[in-house]
Formats: C-alpha cells, sequence, structure tokens
C-alpha cells in the first residue's frame, strides 16, 4: 500500500523529491517504488519531465481506482483504531449523586458487556464544578442542567418533577399537592447544586425567599435530617426511587422540574469510548426513570 500512497503524494505534490521528503523516504526509494509498482501492472504510470512529475495516460485511467483503493485502506486504519481505542478506553464523567446511584450502574454494566475492558471514572459534583470540569477537560463529559451552564454543547436528555419531602408528622403531610407560599417559612435543607438551583428558581418566581437553615451536598444526607424532622427540602424524583426513608412526598403547586442533559465541548473530540457510551446513553433514554 506505501507504493500506492507514494503515488497520491507524488501527484499531489507534482514532485519525487517533495514527496519523498514528505513522506520520509530518500528519492531513490519512491522511484523503487513507482518503478516497482508499474513492473507489477505491466504499464508506465508516470513520465518526468523538467516541470515535474504527470501521469501517462494509463495512469489516468487508473488513478481514479486508486484514490478509492487508498481511502478505503485508511478507512480501514481508522476502524482499527477505534476499536483499539474501545478495548483500552477510560471514559471519565461528571455526575450528580441521584443520576451515579440510579442511572449509570445499569448503563455500565451493560456497555462493559460489550466492551469489558473499557474502564470508567466517575467524578461526582455539582451542576458548578461539573461545568468547569468538562471545560477544562478534567471529564470527557458530563451530566447537567443545561440551564446552568454555558459555553459547553449540551443535549437534553430527561425532565422530571421535584418534589417536596416532609416529616411524616408535618401539618402538611395530608396534602396532596403542597403550595410553595405554605412552607416558605418551614426549616429548608437546601441541595447544595453550585450556582443554580432549581428549588429557588422557582421560589423567585413566585416573588418567595426560602428560609434556608441548612446546606448540604448530599440528597440522602438531607433525607435523613427530613426524617429527624430538621426541616423541609425538594428534591430531584429520580433520587427519591427506592428510598426506604421515614418522609411524606408531595407535588408542588406551582410544579418544579428538573432538566437533565449530557454536556461536552466538543463531541468529535472525545475519545472514542466516551463517544461510543454517549450514544448508547441516547439509545436507550427510554430505560432512564
Amino acid at each position: 500500500m506505501n507504493r500506492y500512497i507514494a503515488l497520491e503524494k507524488i501527484i499531489e505534490l507534482n514532485s519525487f523529491t517533495k514527496a519523498a521528503d514528505a513522506l520520509g523516504y530518500t528519492q531513490s526509494a519512491i522511484s523503487q517504488m513507482i518503478a516497482s509498482l508499474e513492473e507489477e501492472l505491466s504499464m508506465k504510470l508516470l513520465y518526468r519531465s523538467r516541470v515535474g512529475a504527470k501521469l501517462t495516460k494509463e495512469g489516468e485511467e487508473l488513478y481514479p481506482f486508486i484514490e478509492k483503493m487508498i481511502l478505503q485502506y485508511q478507512g480501514l486504519q481508522e476502524k482499527a483504531k477505534e476499536i483499539k481505542g474501545l478495548d483500552t478506553g477510560i471514559i471519565r464523567i461528571g455526575t450528580i449523586s441521584s443520576i451515579t446511584c440510579h442511572w449509570l450502574p445499569n448503563l455500565m454494566r451493560d456497555f462493559q458487556v460489550m466492551y469489558p475492558n473499557v474502564q470508567f471514572i466517575l467524578h461526582q459534583g455539582d451542576y458548578s464544578s461539573i461545568q468547569e470540569w468538562i471545560k477544562t477537560e478534567a471529564v470527557d463529559f458530563g451530566f447537567i442542567n443545561p440551564y446552568a451552564v454555558n459555553g459547553i454543547v449540551t443535549h437534553t436528555i430527561k425532565t422530571g418533577t421535584m418534589p417536596v419531602i416532609l416529616p411524616q408528622d408535618h401539618p402538611l403531610s395530608s396534602y396532596e399537592v403542597i403550595r410553595l407560599d405554605e412552607i416558605v417559612n418551614d426549616s429548608f435543607i437546601l441541595l447544595e447544586e453550585g450556582h443554580y438551583s432549581e428549588p429557588l428558581e422557582a421560589f423567585e418566581a413566585c416573588g418567595l425567599k426560602p428560609n434556608i437553615k441548612y446546606t448540604l451536598h448530599d440528597d440522602y444526607a438531607i433525607m435523613t435530617m427530613v426524617e429527624a424532622g430538621l426541616g423541609i427540602s425538594i428534591l430531584a424524583e429520580l433520587v427519591l426511587q427506592r428510598t426506604n426513608y421515614n418522609i411524606a412526598i408531595r407535588p408542588t403547586e406551582p410544579p418544579i422540574t428538573r432538566t437533565l442533559a449530557v454536556g461536552y465541548k466538543e463531541k468529535n473530540s472525545l475519545p472514542i469510548a466516551s463517544r461510543y457510551f454517549i450514544d448508547y446513553l441516547f439509545a436507550n433514554a427510554d430505560r432512564l426513570l
């Protein structure tokens, strides 16, 4: 195949000497390659003149097939690199606790059935830290609210509700729906999400300011504190699955939603393993509750 690539470079640069320099060969080696190719094909492909090297009439007829063969060979090489990349790839993800616990385990398990040697590194944080990790390339991509970021590409996966959680003996625990103005004076336990918080945005949209008494990074610690009667909170429905806390969970009025997206700087520049995992994620989005 090197002989065909050498021929292509000679035609591109119109010179044996320049082609030899570009490909890292001596001019003698390039000449020998072309002579060998012409002998194999039993025809003259090039002729030289004082103005450079050009295809013969026979060479012109064959050259489109040679170009196609070179492109196919290059495609084969690229595919081989991709397969090797998937065999040894590392996928670095910025994530939040609810996704770490409820989405990623099954997705990673099933993905590794297809690509068993791929490794995962998870960095758990909030909207601010994940956005910064993406921009500095500390992670390949991250799960984030698209309204909380700028300067990165985002593609939405799911939108879910964020109900209020209260102690079981709270006076409002018997209500089917709880208005935000009914809980504005309660001790509020805020989930720290960086510079953007869906509950705080919702309170502000209603002209309300919650009575924040505690701020934590851990959803499950917040549920424990609510269970202990230290206050109320608003958390994503995703994190409230499969919990056995003694708490009441009620929808709010107006409803509060959380939009989740995958964010990255540029997909084409991501490692091949991460690109494949993102594609796998979206292909299986219906499985994500």
